[in-house]
C-alpha cells in the first residue's frame, strides 16, 4: 500500500524535497559520527583501540553508502527534478544527484575491496617508506592503479579515467582547466626557481634558529588562533602527527605539530588550518545537512587556507603585526619584521620533501605527482618505473634528486589510500587564494594597514559574504566569478608571486 510520502513524490510535490533533505540530514549525521571518531583515532584514542575503532569506521561508512544509494533516494531525486523548485532547491538536488550517480555506479563488492586493499597498502607503505624499500610497496600500488581504473570505468567507461578519478576530490571543474593551471605554473616557477637559486640577494634565513619549547609554542599558536578570530566555542586545538581541520558550522577542531627547532612550521600550520575552519565555521548554521550547509569541495576549500597562510600569514604587514606576540613567548627571537618576513618566505635550495617546502617550490612537488599518477592511471608508466620517473622529474623540475625513494616517491601517504586525483586540489586552491585575496584586496579600504594593525573583521566579512554563506550552492567557477567577478585562472598567481619574490631576490622583471 502506497504511503503519502510516495504519493507526493511521485507527482513532484514540495512533500518529496523535505523527505530529502530529512534523508540528507541523517546521511550527514552519520558520516558527522564517523568525523568525529577519525579525529579521536588521530587526536586521543589509545594505541589499543584501533581493531573496535576500524570496525566502527567501516560500518558507519556502510550506512552511510547505503543511505545515500538506497532507491528511495532515487525517486525522491526524480520527483524533485519535476517540482517547482527554488534556486538553492534546485542546487541540494543537484549536488545529491552527482553523489547518489557516483556511489551508486560502483558495485559495494567493488567498494569493499579498494577499502581492503587500501588498509594492506598503508601497512606496507609505512614499512616500505621505513626501510627504503620500493618493491615492498609495489605490488599494493599495482593493485590500487587496477581498482581505481575499475572503479572510473564503472562511473564513465567513455571517459578519460584520472578525470573521472579527479571528480572525487574536485567535481566541479574539468580536468582540462586544471591541466591549463598546473601548465602555468610549472612554465612560471621552473625559470624563475632557477633564477632564485643564482641570485646574490642577502635574503635572511636564520630569523628563527635555536631550539623553542613544545608547550610555548602550543601557547603562541593558541595567542595567534585568537588573534585572527577563531571562534574557541566552537572549536579546539590539539597535536597531531600531521595537522588538519575535522568539523562543520557548529564544531570545527584544528590540529597542528610542534618542531622544538622549527617554531615557524607550526604557526604556518596553525595558521592555515585556521584557514580551514574559518571557513568551515562560516557555513549557514540553518542550512546545517544539506549541500547549502557544506563546503564548495578541496580546490575551494584548500583556497581558505592558503589565503590565511600566504596572503596574510606570510605577509610583510602581518609580520609587523605578530612579531611583538611571538616574543613575549621566545624572548631570544631578535630579528626584525622584516627579516622575520624574510625567512618566513625563503625559497629553499634543496627540499626535497612537499609538506616541508615553500610557497613557490612546493607546486612543483604537486605537479611531479600529478603527472606521474596521471601516467600511472593512464597505463603509460609501470608502477615498477616509479622511483626513476620521481627521481628524473625532481631532477628537471627542481634540480634535485632523490638519494633514497624514502625521500623520494614513498613519502606521501596517498597513493595507499588509492587517492589518484586528490594532489592537482593543492595548487588549484592556492592560485585561487591569490585571487580572492586580490578580489577583497580591491573591496576593502587599505586591507594591508588592517592587516598590520591586526584588524582582521573586514576581511572575515568579505569572504562571509562572497564565499562562505553560498556553501556548495555554486559551482566552483560561478562562486570565483560571483566572488571575484573574473574567470578563475592563474594569472593573480603568476603577477603576485612575480613581484614578492622579484622583491625578496632581485630577479628580472620578465621572470
Amino acid at each position: 500500500m502506497a504511503t503519502d510520502a510516495d504519493t507526493d513524490a511521485e507527482t513532484g510535490t514540495v512533500d518529496a524535497y523535505d523527505e530529502l533533505t530529512d534523508r540528507l540530514e541523517r546521511l550527514t549525521a552519520v558520516q558527522g559520527a564517523s568525523g568525529v571518531l577519525s579525529w579521536d583515532q588521530q587526536v586521543t584514542m589509545p594505541e589499543g583501540g584501533t581493531p573496535a575503532r576500524s570496525k566502527q569506521l567501516s560500518v558507519l561508512s556502510s550506512v552511510s553508502h547505503e543511505m545515500l544509494t538506497d532507491d528511495r533516494t532515487a525517486e525522491l531525486l526524480d520527483a524533485c527534478e519535476g517540482s517547482d523548485l527554488t534556486g538553492q532547491e534546485e542546487a541540494v538536488v543537484r549536488e545529491t544527484r552527482r553523489e547518489y550517480e557516483r556511489a551508486a555506479a560502483v558495485p559495494g563488492e567493488l567498494v569493499e575491496e579498494i577499502s581492503s586493499t587500501s588498509s594492506e597498502a598503508l601497512g606496507a607503505w609505512e614499512e616500505a617508506r621505513e626501510n627504503d624499500d620500493f618493491e615492498t610497496f609495489a605490488p599494493y600500488l599495482e593493485d590500487l592503479v587496477e581498482l581505481k581504473r575499475e572503479y572510473a570505468e564503472q562511473i564513465d567507461p567513455d571517459r578519460d579515467p584520472y578525470a573521472v578519478l579527479f571528480e572525487d576530490y574536485e567535481p566541479c571543474l574539468p580536468l582540462s582547466q586544471a591541466e591549463e593551471i598546473l601548465d602555468t605554473l610549472k612554465e612560471t616557477l621552473v625559470p624563475m626557481i632557477d633564477e632564485i637559486r643564482e641570485s646574490d640577494a642577502d635574503v635572511t634565513t636564520d630569523a628563527f634558529e635555536g631550539t623553542f619549547d613544545a608547550d610555548e609554542q602550543e601557547a603562541l599558536s593558541r595567542d595567534v588562533l585568537t588573534d585572527l578570530g577563531y571562534d574557541w566555542e566552537h572549536g579546539r586545538l590539539d597535536v597531531s602527527s600531521h595537522p588538519f581541520t575535522s568539523g562543520n558550522q557548529f564544531d570545527c577542531r584544528v590540529t597542528t605539530r610542534f618542531d622544538e627547532s622549527d617554531p615557524l612550521g607550526a604557526l604556518m600550520s596553525t595558521v592555515h588550518e585556521f584557514g580551514h575552519a574559518f571557513y568551515n565555521l562560516g557555513l549557514p548554521r540553518e542550512q546545517f545537512g544539506t549541500p547549502l550547509g557544506e563546503s564548495r569541495d578541496l580546490s575551494v576549500h584548500e583556497s581558505q587556507s592558503r589565503l590565511w597562510e600566504n596572503q596574510v600569514g606570510r605577509s610583510a604587514a602581518f609580520w609587523e603585526h605578530v612579531l611583538p606576540t611571538v616574543r613575549e613567548q621566545f624572548p631570544d627571537v631578535d630579528a626584525s619584521a622584516e627579516e622575520a618576513y624574510e625567512s618566513a618566505n625563503q625559497v629553499y635550495e634543496d627540499n626535497l620533501i612537499r609538506v616541508e617546502a615553500d610557497e613557490l617550490t612546493y607546486h612543483l612537488h604537486i605537479v611531479i605527482r600529478f603527472e606521474i599518477e596521471r601516467a600511472l592511471i593512464a597505463g603509460d608508466l609501470d608502477v615498477a618505473d616509479v622511483p626513476e620517473a620521481w627521481n628524473d622529474k625532481y631532477e628537471e623540475y627542481l634540480g634535485l634528486r632523490p638519494d633514497t625513494d624514502s625521500e623520494g616517491c614513498l613519502q606521501d601517504i596517498h597513493w595507499s589510500h588509492g587517492n589518484f586525483g586528490y594532489f592537482p586540489t593543492y595548487s588549484l586552491g592556492s592560485v585561487l587564494a591569490t585571487q580572492l585575496y586580490d578580489a577583497a584586496d580591491d573591496d576593502i579600504d587599505d586591507l594591508e594597514g588592517d592587516v598590520r594593525n591586526g584588524e582582521f573583521g573586514a576581511l572575515h566579512d568579505w569572504l562571509r559574504e562572497n564565499v562562505h554563506r553560498h556553501g556548495a550552492r555554486y559551482e566552483t567557477n560561478e562562486l570565483v566569478e560571483r566572488a571575484t567577478g573574473e574567470p578563475f585562472g592563474a594569472d593573480h598567481f603568476v603577477e603576485y608571486v612575480r613581484e614578492k619574490y622579484g622583491d625578496l631576490y632581485d630577479l628580472d622583471e620578465s621572470v
